[in-house]
């Protein structure tokens, strides 16, 4: 049975660009509103090429964005060893040794690490995440998600569309937990743990990923899927999961709505990209890789589609024959930034509720404003 996990408040940030550095997570981890953090999605052993001139975002009015982004320009050793710093801050030393080994001793509320990559580097990246929660002193509680659904990547679509890439995905984790589970038993349970301070740890644990050394058990690990427009893509991903039903622990349903675009007056834009004279005037609000403006939706725009694709995933898992399947918990995600969004998500069978572009429009006090509310 792949763990559960735990959200309380159910309430938390998405992968994100205002996720994306240490005082942006600590900001999040502080807030007595939020009952997770997720960092942006982190790639293996490099930082994404993030170029301002390329990347970008535009809010468009009232209540949803569109955006050109790719991944985090930190890799992911950088979000571990930032983990490690909000938890050293923000946690009192503790009285005793076995006071310092309880799971998450002094830890306010889980990290989810957000990693993509081949399905290759995404198994090294959760050995990796998974050996260094375990050398933590104290451990800490921490999850992974599996980012497999960027609309903005050129040539590189994304990989919750194909049933093929699911597998593999899925295949990898599994054998990577099958390994797991078979040392850890011929060892008798020990976990060969450790202290895990410093970056330069931090980056070796990842670097050393592939290897099941030193790594007890495998953490909680969940796929953030796309939003799907039709029934066979939906069974589809039903159908890779019951083939291995106990490597996901949760889904965070949506990303972006890929192949957007939004113009508006020349002189209302951020962009350099000159205006075309057969439009009117008009031009992109973002620019990007391909030069055509061609964006991620979300925001307020996605929000019914988001909630048709939690709804529909959440029916299909508690259908199946499966146990494992019906336990994973699905994070809801699109377009939710205020009370009713949340209660909307939460009816159409979200666990907890994710936001993203509101809190890159209205800051960290969304979080607060949605939870008042719903009192």
């Amino acid at each position: 049975m792949p763990p559960r996990i735990s959200i309380s408040p159910p309430l938390l940030n998405t992968a994100t660009p205002w996720a994306t550095t240490h005082d942006d997570l600590a900001a999040l981890y502080a807030l007595p509103h939020t009952g997770a953090v997720t960092t942006r999605t982190a790639l293996l052993t490099h930082g994404f090429d993030e170029d301002p001139l390329l990347h970008q975002h535009a809010f468009i009015a009232p209540s949803s964005s569109v955006n050109t982004y790719g991944y985090s320009p930190y890799p992911l050793s950088h979000y571990l060893s930032f983990i490690s710093s909000i938890l050293s801050d923000a946690s009192p030393p503790p009285q005793s040794q076995s006071q310092s080994q309880e799971q998450g001793q002094g830890q306010k509320k889980p990290f989810i690490v957000s990693v993509t990559g081949t399905a290759a580097e995404v198994r090294v990246c959760v050995a990796g995440v998974s050996r260094w929660a375990a050398r933590m002193v104290p451990a800490v509680t921490v999850y992974v998600e599996v980012n497999l659904s960027c609309p903005n990547i050129p040539d590189k679509p994304p990989p919750a569309y194909s049933s093929a890439a699911l597998r593999e995905y899925l295949s990898a984790l599994h054998e990577l937990q099958t390994a797991v589970a078979a040392s850890t038993a011929a060892r008798g349970g020990r976990d060969g743990g450790g202290d895990g301070d410093g970056e330069g740890e931090v980056r070796g644990e990842v670097k050393g990923g592939g290897d099941i050394k030193g790594i007890p058990e495998i953490v909680p690990v969940g796929f953030k899927t796309p939003p799907y427009t039709y029934q066979a893509q939906f069974d589809e991903l039903l159908s890779a999961i019951e083939e291995f039903p106990s490597v996901l622990s949760f889904i965070t349903a949506t990303n972006t709505l890929g192949n957007a675009l939004f113009l508006a007056p020349s002189a209302a834009t951020g962009t350099d990209t000159p205006p075309d004279e057969g439009n009117g005037g008009m031009r992109p609000v973002v620019s990007g890789a391909s030069g055509t403006g061609i964006a991620g939706l979300a925001g307020e725009s996605i929000h019914p589609l988001s909630l048709g694709n939690v709804f529909t995933i959440r029916k299909m898992l508690d259908a199946s024959e499966k146990e494992e399947v019906r336990d994973i918990v699905i994070i809801g995600a699109g377009g939710v930034g205020d009370a009713e969004g949340y209660r909307r998500m939460r009816a159409a069978g979200a666990a907890a509720v994710g936001v993203g572009t509101a809190l890159g429009r209205d800051g960290v006090g969304v979080f607060e404003r949605i939870l008042d509310s719903t009192v």
